[in-house]
C-alpha cells in the first residue's frame, strides 16, 4: 500500500500533464497514469477510489489548462488574478470525469489482485468518461489523453481507425501494462505491450506526394504577429491590416514556379473592420466596407481567393443589433463576398453568457468581452471555393471536437481552422496545434491553421507539419495544396467507433474473468 495516497494522486496528476505539448513527455505521463491505476486498485472503498481519481484529475487539469489564466491578462473588466481561480474552478469540475472512470474500474476489480481484466475495464471506463467530457454542458474535450501519442506516429495513426477518445483508451492500456509489469504480471503486460511496440516500430505509412505541377493550387497562411495588447490601445485594426496585406504578397516567401491560384488565409477575427455592406451608416465610422474589401482584394491575383476572419453583425427589427457572428468571409479578387461561415460551437462565458437574463443582473456579464453575445452558426459546413474545391470551416476551438468537424453530407478536400491563440500563453498554442493534427489524422484531411501570433501551420492528411510559423514570428507560409486521403474508417463511422472500442474492451475483460473461473 502506498503512503499518503491522496497527496500522491494530486502530485501524479499534476506531473501527468507534461505528457502533452509543449513538453510531450508522454512516457512520464504513462507512468503517472500507471500510478493512478495502482492507487485506484488499492483504494479500500468506492468513495476512496473516486476521491483519488478526482484529486488526480484536479492536478492534471490545473497544470494542463494553465494557459486559460492568460486570457484574463487582456480582459479589462476582470482582474488578471482571477484567471488563476478560473483554472482551478474549471479543474474542480473536469476532475469529475477521472473520478467516474476510476470508480467504474474499482467496482469491477472486486477482491482480486491486479490483473489484465482490471486494466481493460479501466481503459474502457476512461474512453467513455472522456467522451462524456467532450459532450456534457456543450463539451470541453481539451487535451484528451490520446493526443499524447502524437510523438509516436505508429500509434497516433490508429486515430484514423478508432478516433482520439479510443486512442486515450490505448494510452490507459499502456499505463496498465506498466502497472502489470510492476507486479510481475508478465504475460498480461506482454499481451498489451507487444502489439503497441509493433505499431510504434512500423510507424505511420507515407502519405502520397502532392502534385508539383506549375499550375497546381497553392495555399498561403499569413501570421501577422499582432498580439492582444494592440487591442488595448485601439491600434489593432490598422496594425493587423497593414501586416496582413504586406505579408500576403511578401515575395520572399512565395513559392517559385509558374503562376498558380493561391488560397490566402488570415486568422480568426484578424479584420477588425466591418466587411459586409448594409449595416446602419453609423457603424462604418472606422472604414467603409467596400474600402476594406478592396484592401483585401489588392493582395489577390486574378485566380486567387482569400478566407479572412472577421465579425458579422446581426440586426433584428428596427435595425437593432441583436447579436454578432464570429465569421470567415470568402473574398474574391474583385472584392466581392462569395460566402460566409459563422462559428457554431461558441465558448460559454467567452463568446456568450449562458442564461444572460439571470447572470447579467448578478454582474457576471463582465466575463464576456462585449455587450452582446455571439450567435451560433448552423454547424460544420463545406464551402465551394472557385479553383480550390470543397473547403470545410472550423473556427478556433471547434477543431478540438473529435467527430464533429466535418459536414458528413459534403466531405471537404481541406479544412480551414482560423484561430486567435494570442490569448493563451506558451502552453495553449502548441496544445491547440496538436489537437488540430489529430483531427487531420482522424478525418484523413489536410488542415490550414492561421493564428495572429502562432502557431500557424499547414498540416497534411497524416497529421504531419508541411510548414509552420513559430510563435512570435511575423511570417507567411506557402505550400502546394496538400491532398486529402480517402475517408478513414473513423470518418465513416464517427464516435460510434469510440463507444464500440469501449464495449469491446469491457467484453474482453468479462470473458477473461469468466475463463479464469
Amino acid at each position: 500500500m502506498l503512503p499518503r495516497p491522496r497527496l500522491i494522486a494530486l502530485v501524479a496528476g499534476a506531473v501527468s500533464a507534461t505528457a502533452f505539448a509543449p513538453l510531450d513527455w508522454w512516457a512520464v505521463g504513462l507512468a503517472c497514469f500507471a500510478l493512478l491505476l495502482r492507487l485506484t486498485h488499492e483504494a479500500p472503498t468506492l468513495r476512496q477510489a473516486m476521491l483519488r481519481g478526482w484529486l488526480f484529475g484536479l492536478g492534471h487539469f490545473t497544470v494542463g489548462d494553465n494557459w486559460i489564466q492568460h486570457a484574463f491578462d487582456y480582459q479589462d473588466k476582470m482582474p488578471p488574478v482571477l484567471g488563476y481561480a478560473a483554472v482551478v474552478l474549471l479543474s474542480l469540475y473536469l476532475a469529475v470525469y477521472p473520478a467516474m472512470a476510476m470508480g467504474l474500474a474499482w467496482r469491477y476489480r472486486g477482491n482480486r489482485p491486479i490483473d489484465i481484466g482490471f486494466v481493460l475495464t479501466a481503459a474502457a471506463a476512461w474512453i467513455v468518461t472522456e467522451w462524456l467530457r467532450g459532450v456534457m454542458f456543450t463539451g470541453y474535450p481539451w487535451n484528451p489523453l490520446g493526443v499524447a501519442w502524437l510523438p509516436v506516429p505508429g500509434i497516433a495513426a490508429l486515430a484514423a481507425w478508432i478516433g482520439t477518445y479510443a486512442l486515450s483508451g490505448v494510452a490507459m492500456l499502456a499505463a496498465g501494462a506498466i502497472l502489470l509489469a510492476s507486479v510481475r504480471q508478465w504475460r498480461g503486460a506482454a499481451a498489451v505491450i507487444a502489439p503497441l511496440a509493433l505499431l510504434a516500430l512500423i510507424g505511420a505509412p507515407a502519405s502520397p506526394a502532392p502534385s508539383t505541377a506549375p499550375d497546381a493550387p497553392r495555399v498561403r497562411v499569413v501570421q501577422p504577429n499582432i498580439g492582444q495588447e494592440a487591442t488595448l490601445d485601439g491600434t489593432y485594426a490598422r496594425k493587423a491590416m497593414e501586416a496582413l496585406t504586406r505579408l500576403s504578397n511578401d515575395r520572399a516567401t512565395i513559392l517559385p514556379g509558374g503562376p498558380a491560384p493561391r488560397l490566402i488565409v488570415w486568422p480568426e477575427g484578424s479584420v477588425d473592420y466591418w466587411v459586409e455592406d448594409g449595416y446602419p451608416p453609423e457603424w462604418y465610422s472606422k472604414a467603409d466596407a467596400r474600402t476594406v474589401r478592396r484592401m483585401i482584394a489588392m493582395t489577390l491575383g486574378p485566380r486567387d481567393m482569400a478566407l479572412v476572419g472577421g465579425t458579422a453583425l446581426l440586426f433584428g427589427g428596427d435595425r437593432v443589433l441583436d447579436a454578432a457572428g464570429n465569421s470567415v468571409f470568402v473574398i474574391d479578387p474583385e472584392g466581392r463576398i462569395r460566402g460566409r461561415y459563422d462559428k457554431a460551437h461558441l465558448v460559454p462565458y467567452g463568446e456568450y453568457l449562458p442564461m444572460r437574463a439571470i447572470l447579467q443582473p448578478l454582474g457576471l456579464s463582465r466575463l464576456v468581452s462585449g455587450e452582446i453575445d455571439y450567435d451560433p452558426g448552423p454547424g460544420p459546413r463545406t464551402m465551394t471555393i472557385p479553383g480550390f474545391g470543397q473547403v470545410g470551416m472550423q473556427i478556433c476551438y471547434e477543431i478540438i471536437f473529435s467527430g464533429q468537424t466535418v459536414d458528413p453530407a459534403h466531405r471537404p478536400s481541406i479544412l480551414f481552422n482560423p484561430s486567435n491563440d494570442a490569448w493563451f500563453g506558451r502552453w495553449g498554442p502548441p496544445q491547440h496545434l496538436a489537437q488540430a493534427r489529430m483531427r487531420a489524422i482522424e478525418e484523413g484531411l489536410p488542415i490550414l491553421r492561421a493564428t495572429p501570433t502562432g502557431i500557424s501551420a499547414i498540416i497534411d492528411a497524416r497529421g504531419r507539419l508541411v510548414a509552420a510559423a513559430a510563435p512570435g514570428e511575423a511570417r507567411a507560409i506557402e505550400a502546394v495544396m496538400p491532398v486529402a486521403l480517402p475517408p478513414t474508417p473513423f470518418a465513416r463511422i464517427g464516435n460510434w467507433m469510440v463507444l464500440l472500442s469501449a464495449a469491446v474492451l469491457f467484453a474482453i475483460a468479462i470473458a477473461i474473468r469468466r475463463f479464469a473461473r
